[in-house]
């Protein structure tokens, strides 16, 4: 195995080991929440104004398929939409009380995630933290070029 196919496979493994890891306790803590909704409500509260074009194109999906996912997440009480004065035409969305607690239990899940895997991380140099930084900025500047060779647009689909 070469040593991009050795990147590959630890960035896979490494995804899969923090999904295990994290799955049971985040289950248990969000119960009847599925994860796409619970980082739905994440973006909601950490991005002002946010709409099905912004949330379809952060989590490359479908405006449609947001959409259906926002209605969702309206019915289980946990966003409201509204609109602005100066501009009738576009709806937002932002959490509800209920909304927050959801998003509060979740930033708690991470932060005690992010002390159990800290020890790592104090190991790492700036530079170290630079160069991958830099090969994840590369890698995904050339994915999206290859989505764009494919005549795919993932922000207006």
């Amino acid at each position: 195995m070469n040593k991009e196919e050795q990147v590959l496979m630890g960035f896979r493994d490494l995804y899969n080991k923090l999904v295990w890891l994290n799955k049971d306790k985040m289950e248990d803590s969000l119960k009847g929440y599925q994860s796409s909704e619970v980082h739905c409500i994440e973006y909601i509260e950490k991005n002002v104004d946010s709409n099905v074009t912004k949330l379809a194109e952060y989590f490359y999906m479908t405006r449609g398929a947001m959409s259906k996912m926002t209605k969702k997440l309206i019915q289980k009480g946990l966003i409201e939409s509204y609109q602005k004065s100066d501009n009738k035409k576009e709806i937002y969305f932002r959490l509800t009380e209920k909304g927050k607690v959801i998003y509060k239990i979740h930033e708690d899940l991470h932060e005690e995630f992010h002390e159990r895997d800290k020890a790592v991380f104090e190991q790492v140099t700036e530079e170290q933290f630079d160069g991958m930084l830099s090969f994840v900025e590369k890698y995904s500047r050339h994915l999206d070029a290859e989505i764009k060779k494919l005549g795919k647009d993932l922000k207006s689909e």
